[in-house]
């Protein structure tokens, strides 16, 4: 117990500097925002002599922040739960059902899920232009839903462990597929739904090369999308360029707080039912 002990105080003690290093680049964002622009040019890692919040009304008054941040959780919320039903979905029959040509579904979608997103921009903003989705927001979701694929491959080892007595019960009391599905199957998937839910989240919201290809318009720009844009606009006003990073980051930051313990729960629960 004492080497446990002393083990793991060393590893505080190896952790604090690395914790530090992390932490800086968060502090000297977050600082600077409460700042003039002379004083983040005089003193960039020192405390604000006076705590200014005029930063941040400045960026609510020039900017359309707020229309990009609801644009953001519209794709974020509609796209997620697409993905989630659509993997949930096509997994059910490859576990439940399976058949020669299921199997070769499951290999056609994995086929796809190893081709990397970046060899198809070209034919895929072809496609998007000749279907007029460029520029639309529910373009961007529908191109996000392709992230099911994702889904499907988490979904399937997990549905795997679910025992196949309980489906062939619930048809012998007269269930229907689909009642199987929705009331047997899918509330068994909880943990690595909200996994999936979580993971696919946070790449959505914080992601850049998609909305930059596809979306043009200032009144369709996400948060992230909007920040690069008003780099141009605030070239020499860094406080308020950290200022809408800072804003961008809260929501994600609050999501990642309240949900890092249903990650561990659903990566544990699949690993012990694995």
């Amino acid at each position: 117990m004492t080497g446990a002990v002393r083990r793991n105080w060393w590893l505080d003690i190896l952790m604090l500097p690395v914790g530090l290093l992390t932490f800086f680049p968060f502090y000297l964002v977050i600082v600077n925002t409460f700042k003039s622009e002379q004083e983040t040019a005089a003193r960039p890692m020192s405390l604000p002599t006076t705590w200014d919040f005029s930063n941040y009304a400045q960026v609510f008054e020039q900017t359309s922040i707020v229309q990009s941040f609801g644009n953001s959780l519209v794709v974020t919320v509609v796209s997620v739960l697409l993905m989630v039903l659509i993997g949930a979905m096509a997994a059910y029959p490859v576990v439940f059902n399976p058949g020669r040509l299921n199997h070769y579904v499951m290999l056609y979608l994995l086929l796809g899920f190893m081709i990397p997103f970046q060899t198809t921009l070209i034919p895929l903003f072809q496609l998007m232009t000749d279907l007029n989705l460029v520029d639309r927001l529910y373009g961007l979701i529908a191109l996000y839903t392709g992230g099911a694929v994702f889904v499907f491959f988490l979904m399937l080892g997990y549905m795997k462990t679910i025992p196949k007595e309980l489906s062939e019960a619930a048809i012998i009391d007269g269930s229907s597929i689909w009642g199987i599905f929705w009331r047997i199957i899918l509330p068994l998937l909880k943990p690595i739904t909200v996994t999936s839910i979580i993971f696919q989240t946070m790449w959505i919201w914080n992601d850049f090369l998609a909305p930059m290809l596809f979306l043009g318009s200032r009144s369709n720009s996400t948060l992230v999308l909007e920040i690069y844009k008003a780099k141009g606009e605030f070239s020499v006003n860094w406080p308020l360029f950290m200022t809408m990073t800072v804003i961008t980051l809260i929501p994600i930051f609050i999501f990642f707080i309240l949900m890092q313990k249903q990650i561990v729960k659903g990566i544990v629960g699949g690993a012990v039912k694995g």
